[in-house]
């Protein structure tokens, strides 16, 4: 037995002697170089490409199993600016064959020198790497693989250990689109791994050139355990970009094999968006109205999941003065499945948006395309969408406008989305309002409610509009819903009702009772009398304008205001899809002091106007004819009640003196339709 033994040990020791041997002769005595030909006609005909090795071939098998080359060239097809998709300066592989027995994997080298990828399309839209491998490239079709195969898991490694001494990749990547003429250039690319092993942190440090600036990334990840694929792996990176923004990312990514979760927490300390650009050569999308904005920025949250779900958390967004809380989360991705809540303490946003003349300058631009008949738009997105929503604000300022305590819900599901409540505080007073789109049909359906109360109208309409046309405290409830997605067929389909109702306040911009006390100067059939210092107004106690829109059209069956020895009515119709105008105006001095709440009868004088025409250029003019009716029926008021109304002062009126008619009236109801908007 002893005997046999040792035979055993004696061969099986000459066999390994004539293994080493045979792999340190081989190399010597086996000319690598004359190979060449037949590799490169073999990486031909698999690449469809021409390949060329123009430098040396290095084969070594003991200690170390290692190939190495030079001066390597995989070309481009005709008509294409460079001669090559891919070169490479010089590669170097080395690897300890003996421990590959027990499954220890030792490199003492992989260094990829030199690598240059020219990724390039063509005018008429050819891309270089399109076709790589051609027809006879090697590869079975899933779709023709063996019955009884499967994908590969990906779960484990077959390693005991690993050890890799120097590891390095260096090279450029340059990307040239003809059609779009541009030109991105990656360049000075280096990635380098240190203490390389399955049970310590591996060093990384990565650094490159993007269009010449700068960008490093370094840190450690790792260790990876015996098991890769199933493992918890840590990661602690850092990266730099320009040396202005800086951003660390820590965390883990699980199972990268299997369940490949992650869970990584993101910080991105202060900087300035506005330095970072200038750095990167870039300019703002659009000029700001203050040049102050966007210095200062930073961020800090956890990002968490899966390949199927993905989570945000603990988020806290901090631009310039304002700060926003925020957390997310999708899932589903093919329809999706979405929610959110964001919290933002204040924002101007008027000091984020271009200044006056030059956003109307960008609104009289056209749009690409304009000429042409719009395209529909797809739907069906909005329709898989499901969306669970809030967002608070606690100060917001737009337009002018401010707002405070804004809380809007949203919600989405099977292709209707509401927003409801929707809700603000807003000069003293309130909105309570809810919308609805419903984008299941052909054409979007679009509901919007809304109750305001107690809000000073001065104010909003100042901040607005920038325009002064009305005062005082303002109530109403609004209902309308249309059809489209386009300005035209929404405006056909317009429908619904609304009341508003003004207290104590004033229409500024007219004089209604100079016009009824001076019938010849308001319609401009005398001279005007001199204009007095202050803007011509017309106070209320009460204006209530109810209103119902039918197909675009706004009809008004009885705009009442009410006032001190005044009436006045206005009927009729606001043609917002012809944008024409059809009004009849009615003032009326009465003999009575009540105003807000009276609701008797009264005599008086009327001098009716009729406003009719475009809104951009609305023709206004006396109604003598039912003026004179009007007096024939009903009768004028006596000598005594005419001398207290038209008298220039009044003590029931609390000795307030009259104002005399600033304007004709076309210049004060055009002023004033102006001021809210109509026909600019």
């Amino acid at each position: 037995m002893k005997r046999a033994l040792k035979w055993i040990l004696i061969l099986g020791g000459g066999l390994a002697v004539l293994v080493i041997l045979a792999l340190l002769l081989v190399p010597m005595f086996v000319d690598v170089e004359s190979y060449k030909p037949v590799i490169e006609e073999k990486v031909s005909e698999a690449t469809g490409r021409p390949f060329r090795l123009a430098g040396d071939l290095d084969l070594s098998l003991f200690p170390w199993a290692g190939f190495a080359l030079s001066d390597l060239h995989l070309g481009n097809p005709p008509g294409f600016e460079r001669e090559d998709l891919l070169y490479v300066k010089s590669f170097d592989v080395r690897v300890k064959l003996i421990p590959l027995i027990s499954r220890d994997v030792q490199i003492k080298r992989f260094v990829l020198e030199g690598v240059q990828v020219n990724l390039e399309k063509t005018k008429d839209g050819r891309a270089n790497w399109e076709g790589l491998g051609g027809e006879g490239a090697p590869g079975v079709p899933a779709e023709q693989a063996p019955a009884g195969t499967e994908a590969p898991s990906g779960a484990g490694l077959p390693l005991k250990s690993l050890a890799v001494g120097d590891f390095s990749v260096s090279g450029d990547l340059l990307y040239i689109d003809h059609a779009a003429e541009t030109r991105k250039e990656i360049s000075d690319l280096s990635l380098k791994l240190e203490n390389v092993s399955l049970d310590r942190p591996i060093n990384l440090l990565f650094s490159v050139l993007l269009d010449g600036k700068p960008l490093n990334v370094e840190g450690t990840i790792g260790p990876l355990g015996r098991d890769p694929m199933e493992a918890s792996i840590p990661i602690d990176l850092r990266l730099t970009a320009l040396e202005e923004v800086n951003l660390h990312m820590k965390g883990s990514v699980e199972a990268p094999g299997s369940a490949r979760r992650f869970d990584l927490g993101i910080q991105i300390p202060e900087f300035s968006p506005r330095s970072a650009l200038d750095a990167f050569g870039r300019e703002l999308p659009i000029a700001t109205s203050d040049p102050d904005v966007l210095e200062r920025m930073s961020l800090d949250v956890r990002v968490a999941g899966t390949p199927e779900a993905v989570s945000l958390h603990d988020g806290l967004l901090v631009l310039d003065e304002s700060r926003l809380t925020f957390s997310a989360r999708a899932r589903e991705f093919s329809r999706p499945d979405v929610a959110f809540d964001l919290r933002l303490d204040r924002i101007d946003l008027d000091r984020y948006l271009p200044p006056a003349g030059e956003e109307a300058a960008e609104k009289e631009k056209p749009s690409p395309g304009a000429s042409r008949e719009a395209e529909p738009i797809d739907y069906e997105p909005l329709r898989r969408l499901i969306l669970d929503g809030a967002v608070r604000v606690g100060s917001l300022k737009a337009k002018g406008l401010s707002v405070r305590d804004i809380v809007i819900t949203t919600t989405a599901r099977d292709g209707v989305i509401r927003m409801d409540p929707l809700e603000a505080k807003l000069y003293e007073g309130s909105i309570q309002a809810n919308a609805e789109a419903d984008v299941r049909g052909k054409a979007p359906k679009s509901r919007f409610s809304s109750r305001l109360r107690g809000i000073q109208a001065g104010p909003l309409v100042r901040d607005l509009a920038g325009k002064d046309v009305i005062e005082g405290n303002v109530r109403g409830d609004i209902s309308i819903n249309t059809v489209g997605d386009r300005p035209e067929p929404i405006k056909q389909a317009l429908n619904g009702k609304g009341d508003l109702l003004f207290q104590d306040g004033a229409v500024v911009g007219i004089d209604l009772a100079g016009m009824v006390r001076n019938v010849q100067s308001a319609f401009g059939m005398a001279e005007s009398q001199a204009k007095s210092g202050d803007r011509p107004k017309t106070d209320f106690s009460e204006l209530s304008a109810p209103f119902a829109i039918r197909n675009g059209v706004v009809e008004t069956p009885g705009t009442e205001l009410k006032s001190p020895f005044l009436r006045v009515v206005a009927t009729g119709t606001a043609d917002l899809v012809n944008e024409v105008l059809d009004l009849r105006v009615e003032p009326k001095m009465v003999a009575t002091m009540k105003g807000q709440g009276d609701t008797a009868e009264r005599s008086g004088i009327r001098v009716p106007v009729l406003v009719t025409g475009p809104f951009a250029d609305p023709k206004f003019r006396p109604d003598l004819k039912s003026m004179i009716e009007g007096g024939l029926k009903e009768g004028v008021p006596d000598a005594s009640q005419l001398k207290q109304m038209l008298r220039p002062g009044s003590d029931e009126a609390g000795d307030r003196k009259s104002e005399s008619t600033e304007d004709q009236v076309k210049d004060q109801v055009k002023g004033l339709l102006k001021g809210f908007g109509v026909g600019q």
